[in-house]
């Protein structure tokens, strides 16, 4: 049963969403914040699974608070939903940069909303690499040069292959059947790509793929 926390600072939308979900079986409601400020004590004191955090609130916003959440979260830290109004907008990449797992719409219907909880509990992707891919080509430099990233140099060369596949939107199934490896073994992969990476969840090593060039770069992934 995944624990929730709900941040938002408009107070019929949080408790909208804490209604939604107390009445929903196998869900747990552990608190609600109307700031980032409130949030940030409140996940450590609380520990959700999964946190909903709306990315636009006076003082500190969402992608702050993400930030602080992830960076003084024990393991296993809590998937992060950011709340927006419009999909594709420099903060929900900012929010997907320090490792937002996903985004919601704040319009989404109520069903979509639960097994979105579901989805990134069970620590997979919300969303395809295409929609983040988006996000990167419209919030970054056009033509800039790759980034680079502390970590990249501790992957090895399988790691850095695995990651590109990752960066392109192939799920670990895919991956395995391209490299003729068990799943079991290209989990193993991404997870200790994560690990050497200090990435918080697999949209985050999407945006560090394209962002250091090696999903654009990688022959595989026909991008």
């Amino acid at each position: 049963m995944p624990t929730v926390l709900v941040v938002d600072d408009q107070h019929l939308i949080r408790s909208g969403l804490v209604a939604l979900m107390e009445a929903a079986p196998g869900i747990e409601v552990v608190g609600s914040a109307q700031s980032g400020e409130e949030a940030i004590p409140l996940a450590a004191q609380t520990r959700p699974d999964v946190i909903l955090m709306d990315i636009r609130m006076p003082g500190i916003g969402g992608i702050t608070a993400t930030e602080r959440i992830l960076a003084q979260a024990p393991d296993p830290a809590p998937k992060i939903l950011v709340l927006t109004t419009f999909d594709l907008d420099e903060y929900v990449y900012g929010a997907l940069r320090v490792g937002a797992c996903g985004f919601l719409l704040k319009d989404t219907l109520a069903d979509r909303l639960l097994a979105a909880i579901d989805t990134v509990h069970a620590g997979e992707m919300l969303f395809s690499a295409s929609v983040i891919k988006g996000l990167i080509e419209a919030y970054t430099p056009r033509h800039a040069a790759p980034e680079p990233h502390p970590g990249l140099d501790m992957l090895t060369p399988r790691e850095l292959e695995v990651l590109g596949l990752v960066g392109a939107g192939m799920s670990n199934a895919d991956i395995a059947r391209r490299l003729v490896l068990s799943i079991g073994t290209i989990k193993t992969h991404v997870h200790r790509c994560m690990s050497k990476l200090a990435v918080n969840s697999r949209a985050q090593a999407v945006v560090v793929a394209y962002e250091t060039g090696l999903a654009t770069r990688n022959p595989a992934t026909g991008l």
